[in-house]
Order: C-alpha cells, then structure tokens, then sequence
C-alpha cells in the first residue's frame, strides 16, 4: 500500500520524531518545539526521498516512520491496519464472508481443497476434497501461495468465478462457475464421545461464539450428555464480549468474567455475567494448552476462579492484553494495547514477551497433536492465588490448569521414520493426504468406523516410495504403524466424511481428551470431579503442581 505524503499531520509526525527510538534528539529538547522535530523528520524523509543511492517513495517512507514508531514500543499486538488488513480482521472476527466456502492447502505447488463447507456455494456446484485448482478466471494457478489463492476466491456476494479443477481418479479437467455468496465459518465442532460425555470444540471467539456454543451444548444435552469437555486448545481468541458471553453461559448471574485495567484508573471495567447460568449442575472440562489465548484464557480464567470447571492440559498461552481499534484516515486503522486483562481473583493473564519468546519447539519430542511437548509447569516461586472454594491457582501469565496432562509424543521408532521422510524431503502429512483422496474415491462404500487394515498400510508405503520417492525400509515403516494408522485415520475421515469425522480420529490419542473422559465418566457432579481428581492424581488444595501432574495414559 502506498500512502500519501499528506496523510500525516505535523503533530502526527512530530509523535513519531518524539517516540521512535531511531531518531537523534537534541538533549533537554523542550515538550513545545515538537514542531521543529516535526520539521527536521520532514527534511530528512526529504533528503532520502530526492538523495538517497536507491529511488524510495516518500509515501513509503512514511509508513516506514509508523511501522518504525509502532516497532519501538516492543507490543506486537500494537498494529497499523491498512484497508486490506482491516478487512481481514473483520472476516476474522465476524466469521462471514463472500465466497465459495472452501478450506485450501498448497500440495505440490498447487492450490488444493482439503475441505468443503457444508451449504456453501462450493458443495452446491460439486467441488470436492482433494481438486486442485488449476485455473481461475482464465489465468494459470500454478504456484500460488493460499495467500494468492485467498485474493482471488473471495469477493463481493453475485459475483461469479470460473473455476478449472483437476480431480483425482479423473482423466480431464473440470470447470465451474460459482456464485459467490456470503459464506459463515461455523467455529464449533460437537459430538458425543461415549453414551455420557459430550465434547464441544470452540474454534475462535467471532461474533456467534456465544449462539453456536449454545446450540451444540443443547444438542448434546438432548443426545443424552451429562457431562461436557469445552476444548479451547486450538483457540488464539477473538471478541472480548463473546468472551463473556460463553462463559456466562456457565456462570451465575453477576459473578466477575474479567477484569480490564487500564494506564489510567478511571477506565479500568469489571465485566460481570449478565445473566442466569444456562446449564448449572453440569460438570465441565475445559481443556486448554500454549495456542488457547486471548478470550480463551478469560473464559478458562473465570470458570476455573469460580471452580465452574476443571481445568486440563497445559499452560495457556498468556494473551493478556486489551486492544482498541482507531479509526485512521484513508480507511486505515490503529490496533492499539490499550488495557491488560485480569481473572475475577486478580492474576494478571499476561506472560512476559521474554517467557513467550524463549518458548521453542524441541525438534526430539515433537507432539502427537502439533503442540510444544511441554511436561508442566514451573510453579515454585509463582505468585499464588485463592479459587472460590479456596484451591491454589498460579498467576505470572497464563492459565495453569489444575491437572498437567503433557501432549504425547512420537516413539523413537516414529521419530526415526519421520527423519527418513525428512531425509527424502517428504512430510507426512501432505502424502498422506493425497493418498487419502484417492484411497477415498476409490472406496465410496467405507463406513465411518472403518478401520486401517494391512492392506490400506501395505498401499500406503507403496505410495510413499514409489510415487512420493521416499527411500524407507519397510521395517522401518512397521515400527511407526501406530502413528501411520492415525495419521491415515484423520486424513482418510477427512476425505470421506469431513472434518466433524476428522477430528474424532484425531481424539483418540490425545491424553487430555481420554483423561477428561475417565474422570466425568465417573462422577455425578462438579465437586465430584474436583474430588475425583483430586482424590486419584494426589491432588490437595495446597499442593505444589509437581505433585499434580497427571501419567499419561497408555
């Protein structure tokens, strides 16, 4: 994007001289001669602008000077917004937009659909999981990013777009034309585990967090649940009010949410919940792990301070901060920090920018599920704080579940099979999707509780060596079935059934899933849980985390 020179103010650009750490102030500069700063940046951006050894557009300079102003105050959730990107937070946030209503993936230099919505324009015209888009509105698709991709499948709702597909187990290419229409990304995923226990996936706080979790508790209710697991391990957050909202579905009528203070006192709020618990009595686990944040951790925050709910998994991530959005000129946006985020105990749910950045992923544990392997939490020397009934929780940033229950991780043997495909520059995960679009279209008569047999394994490793060109021992494959079997079962489900069947495959080896499980399977009520948990995994109220953590279940 390219702004013009007059789309700052004098004063505006005299903040910038002020602020921006990479400008030479005059010591002892007074507070009124922002003018004369105002003027030498302005002689600067000029010089460089008509000098400098590389022609530079003074406009761009300028957005330089903001995005160098912004850089210094070390928040990045502190952001300038241009018009594209504030249209992309607000299809973020509202989940609705106009399009085809397709999830994409670059395969093999190519755009390819891993996934069709249910009543969209795409699964009305018949494209399916596994076309690769070759051709859009005549112009080639070959080696686009799902960025490239993205730009051109949306647009206004009644516009139309041609699309040319190649699809597998199809010998000619097929063409569409689709009526963009306006597309909502359902963000809950529900479906009852056992003949007791319901599990409900919250995806991303939009605009219809609060009415989608809603329905799906419902449901399950009437499926005959009577308890629920809330995962919110994949949740970076959303809308602070549909926050509140989800949790005062669980909580009772006026009971803090959150907490926001601000630089200034005057504008610090307290968020109470508005109304009337909708599901009292019913025990609930919320899972969450290091990529649950933002309005995740509000929700985890206040169910657990108010003991509505066990908490299980990892740590959060410790998004604790509030932003506000500034209308700017030219249809631009400031994204602002303007307050930090408090549970109804007062633990602060921010984490240090430090502790986050020192997070790494340890190539030799790498997690079943796609997280960090993380083992626990440090929690000596933590501050402590009080839940309702009086159990320890930890402030310092982020959520700290009662029950530690660590990700799994690969075996040896897998780990091994893995650094093959690597050798051979092969990821599982894309061959193992192509396949399972052709093993899907190959086998429209699989039920959803099909099983992977030998024979799938058998086909798969050819697949891998002949058409993949992996060099692997089929020794070497044996010893890493348990994770091919699941890895065939998420992708096979996938494609056949789609991703409500995908992620109850992805559930069965993930231990803070089957935990939550064998505890509500066994009780009655939430203080039964509490006790449950507290009885089997030697929990006290006092207790330091090293002895609250749970063993993996084989």
């Amino acid at each position: 994007m390219r702004l013009k020179r007059t789309w700052l103010s004098p004063l505006a650009v005299a903040l910038i001289a002020l602020v921006s750490g990479g400008w030479l102030l005059q010591q002892g500069t007074a507070r009124d001669d922002s003018y004369a700063q105002a003027q030498l940046l302005d002689e600067i951006l000029r010089l460089v602008a008509e000098r400098y050894v590389e022609e530079t557009d003074q406009s761009e300079l300028y957005r330089m000077a903001i995005d160098g102003l912004l850089a210094e105050l070390g928040d990045p959730y502190t952001d300038f917004l241009d018009k594209d990107e504030w249209r992309e937070l607000q299809l973020s946030t509202t989940g609705n937009y106009g399009g085809l209503g397709i999830r994409i993936d670059e395969q093999n230099g190519w755009v390819t659909v891993v996934a069709v919505l249910p009543n969209t324009p795409a699964e009305r015209k018949g494209l399916m999981t596994g076309d690769r888009i070759v051709e859009v509105d005549g112009e080639s698709a070959e080696g686009w990013s799902t960025t490239d991709a993205v730009k051109v499948l949306r647009g206004p709702k009644g516009s139309t777009v041609a699309l040319v597909v190649m699809r597998p187990g199809v010998d000619r290419l097929l063409s569409f034309e689709i009526e963009r229409d306006e597309v909502h990304v359902v963000s809950v995923k529900s479906f009852m585990v056992d003949d007791r226990v319901g599990f409900l996936r919250l995806e991303q706080f939009s605009r219809e967090a609060r009415g989608e979790v809603e329905s799906a508790m419902d449901g399950l209710l009437a499926e005959g649940a009577e308890s629920v697991i809330l995962d919110l391990r994949t949740n970076p957050g959303g809308l602070l009010e549909e926050g509140i909202a989800v949790a005062d579905l669980f909580l009772s009528r006026g009971v803090e949410v959150v907490e926001t203070r601000s630089r200034n006192r005057s504008e610090n709020q307290t968020y109470r919940a508005p109304t009337k618990e909708q599901y009292p009595g019913v025990p609930l686990v919320v899972l969450v792990g290091p990529f649950s944040a933002s309005a995740s951790e509000i929700v985890a925050g206040a169910l657990q301070d108010h003991d509505r709910a066990l908490i299980v998994g990892t740590t959060s991530f410790g998004k604790g901060l509030v932003q506000t959005l500034y209308p700017l000129t030219g249809g631009n946006y400031l994204k602002m920090t303007t307050a930090r985020w408090h549970t109804p105990n007062g633990r602060s749910i921010q984490k240090s920018f430090r502790a986050r950045d020192l997070m790494a992923l340890d190539d030799e544990a790498i997690s079943m599920e796609g997280d960090p392997d993380q083992d626990g939490v440090d929690t000596p020397g933590r501050e402590t704080f009080y839940t309702d009934a009086g159990r320890v929780v930890y402030g310092g940033g982020g959520i700290t579940p009662d029950l530690i229950v660590t990700p799994d991780t690969l075996t040896t043997a897998e780990q091994a099979f893995r650094e093959a495909l690597a050798d051979s520059e092969v990821a599982l995960r894309d061959p193992s999707f192509r396949f399972s679009v052709r093993w899907a279209h190959d086998h429209p008569d699989l039920r959803e509780d099909f099983e992977i047999t030998p024979v799938m394994l058998d086909a798969f490793y050819a697949f891998l060596v002949e058409e993949e060109g992996a060099e692997l021992s089929r020794e070497l494959y044996d010893e890493a079935a348990g994770w091919i079997e699941w890895e065939l079962g998420i992708r096979i489900a996938q494609a056949s059934f789609g991703e409500v069947a995908s992620l109850k495959r992805t559930l069965r080896r993930q231990p803070q899933v089957t935990t939550a499980i064998a505890l509500l399977e066994e009780i009655d009520s939430t203080q039964g849980l509490f006790a449950l948990a507290a009885r089997e995994h030697g929990e006290t109220a006092a207790e330091d985390s090293d002895a609250r953590r749970v063993a993996r279940p084989n």
